[in-house]
């Protein structure tokens, strides 16, 4: 019904910067809020940064001043600009989305993305 698809993961060396991407598509009216997360080898998926239909922002006290995220609602798109990246950014970068549709498809419900790699190191 809804597909979300997360990109711009890769390799880069520390303080290079990065920008990842994430759209929501499908059969779906637009989202409310998305939001990213990241997964650590070994660790628990937490919250990177998330942003609302009103453009209110939340970030992880770890990225506070290096990362930004922004949404693109006309688009369902957001993205993760990622500044000054440190080795222990290296994780999985997930994108959740709060997805509104119509009801006969579930109404209001969160979609995740699949994941993209970014590996910080020299």
């Amino acid at each position: 019904q809804v597909q979300v698809v997360e990109s711009g993961g890769g390799l880069v060396q520390p303080g290079d910067d990065l920008r990842l991407s994430c759209v929501a598509s499908g059969r779906l009216y637009g989202v409310s809020a998305m939001a990213w997360y990241r997964q650590a080898p070994g660790k628990e998926r937490v919250l990177v940064a998330s942003v609302t239909g009103r453009g209110a922002t939340n970030y992880a006290d770890s990225v506070k001043g290096r990362f930004t995220i922004s949404l693109d609602g006309p688009k369902n798109t957001v993205y993760l600009q990622m500044n000054n990246l440190v080795a222990e950014a290296t994780a999985v970068y997930y994108c959740n989305a709060d997805v509104l549709a119509p009801k006969y498809l579930g109404g209001a419900y969160s979609a995740w993305g699949q994941g993209t790699q970014v590996t910080v190191s020299s």
